[in-house]
């Protein structure tokens, strides 16, 4: 996936919040602006280009008071479409958060 497509499109307002999204970064304590910020600036670590029904991506990128968090969000080319958002931990990461550690 593009991220420069993504970027272009939150630029525009072209946004779509999930139900699942909304209520996962509200428990989290991530804003919105956290998840905007990480995608404006992040870089993608993992591309799913056959996820249904949009192919999405894992960015790892940072929350405004600094924190890593990763996003995953879904594109069609219109719209950019916010699936989840998270504060990544070393049980499941790399110590540099940014690779998945082997099962």
């Amino acid at each position: 996936m593009i991220l420069d497509t993504i970027r272009q499109l939150l630029k525009e307002r072209k946004i779509k919040w999930s139900t699942h999204a909304a209520a996962r970064i509200q428990e989290r304590n991530i804003s919105r602006l956290d998840v905007l910020n990480c995608l404006e600036k992040g870089e993608i670590i993992e591309d799913y280009p056959t996820d249904f029904p949009n192919p999405s991506c894992l960015v790892y990128g940072l929350a405004i008071d600094n924190r890593v968090i990763h996003v995953v969000a879904g594109c069609d080319g219109e719209m950019v479409y916010i699936i989840t958002a998270y504060v990544p931990n070393i049980d499941k990461f790399e110590p540099d958060l940014r690779t998945r550690r082997e099962r």
